[in-house]
């Protein structure tokens, strides 16, 4: 497995960069992927001309809305499809119209590749905008690509370590839920129905279509069943509306040892698949793990 940040500055440095990656694995014979946001989406389909259509091409900015599925459900799923071949990938999960409350899932989400595919015959690469993108998260893309590209050269970066301990440095408090947000006590007394029915009450008030307030309700059972199964049978649900999403907050006593947990596809009656598909259904999963337990946050759009 290799996994190498791009820094772009132009269009013509991002499809410098690209094209020979894409080309060189058409020449070879290797599936290829190109998950990339909305317009580079089309530069990048624009400059393939003719050989789009032999790569797989995906809206990241759809795809890896939640960062918290792209291993599982984009990365991953493509190299097990071509299980015991080279395959290459360009993944962009971060992009300049990536909010605050994202970004942190976004750079652990990088960090977790080079330990969830590890394993995989893959070579990723990762792009970044060296214009629009603060330096900070320039900084981070060092931390957590194991080799950096500017289109003409490749260099080891001076930043990277251990990418578990990377990861869990994106692992930050999450920003306080407001005073009035709604609250729903959890135990093994009540159980998830009451939990259910209130977040849906709000998400109906909030005018969310009522496929996704189905999403929603899902989303709160599996949280919910995970508390009462893996936290001593108790914890608190908080949920509010907030720039045009429900957000529901699950704070219990549990712990989430496994960094991967949800991003991997567990097998069946694995503890993993409430989380696994918590990530699936929401557009945003924020977990931090702290010494009283586990507060998990998700998001999903109006």
């Amino acid at each position: 497995m290799r996994h190498d940040g791009l820094f772009y500055a132009d269009d013509a440095s991002y499809l410098g960069g690209l094209l020979d990656f894409v080309h060189g694995g058409l020449r070879r014979d290797e599936p290829v992927l190109v998950a990339v946001p909305g317009r580079n989406l089309e530069l990048v389909r624009d400059g393939l001309g003719g050989d789009a259509r032999r790569v797989r091409l995906a809206d990241m900015a759809v795809a890896g809305r939640n960062p918290g599925r792209i291993i599982g459900t984009v990365l991953r799923a493509f190299a097990e499809e071509h299980a015991g071949r080279r395959v290459r990938i360009v993944g962009e999960p971060i992009w300049a119209g990536r909010s605050d409350e994202e970004y942190p899932a976004c750079a652990e989400h990088e960090a977790l590749i080079n330990v969830a595919l590890a394993d995989t015959l893959v070579h990723v690469i990762c792009p970044y905008d060296s214009t629009r993108l603060s330096e900070p998260v320039l900084e981070d893309a060092l931390r957590t690509h194991p080799d950096i590209s500017d289109g003409t050269s490749r260099w080891t970066s001076p930043g990277y370590v251990d990418p578990v301990v990377t990861a869990r440095s994106f692992d930050r408090p999450l920003p306080p839920p407001p005073d009035d947000a709604d609250l729903v006590v959890l135990s093994t007394l009540t159980g998830p129905r009451g939990a259910r029915h209130r977040v849906h009450e709000i998400a109906e008030q909030a005018g969310m279509a009522s496929e996704r307030i189905s999403d929603l309700r899902r989303i709160v059972q599996e949280l919910a069943v995970n508390t009462i199964v893996h936290s001593g049978g108790c914890g608190v649900l908080l949920a509010w509306v907030a720039e045009g999403e429900v957000r529901v907050e699950l704070q219990d006593s549990g712990r989430i040892p496994d960094v991967l947990a949800g991003r991997r596809h567990p097998g069946r009656g694995h503890e993993d698949h409430g989380l696994w598909l918590v990530n699936r259904l929401a557009d945003l999963v924020r977990i931090h793990r702290h010494p009283e337990g586990t507060d998990v946050r998700i998001h999903v759009r109006v």
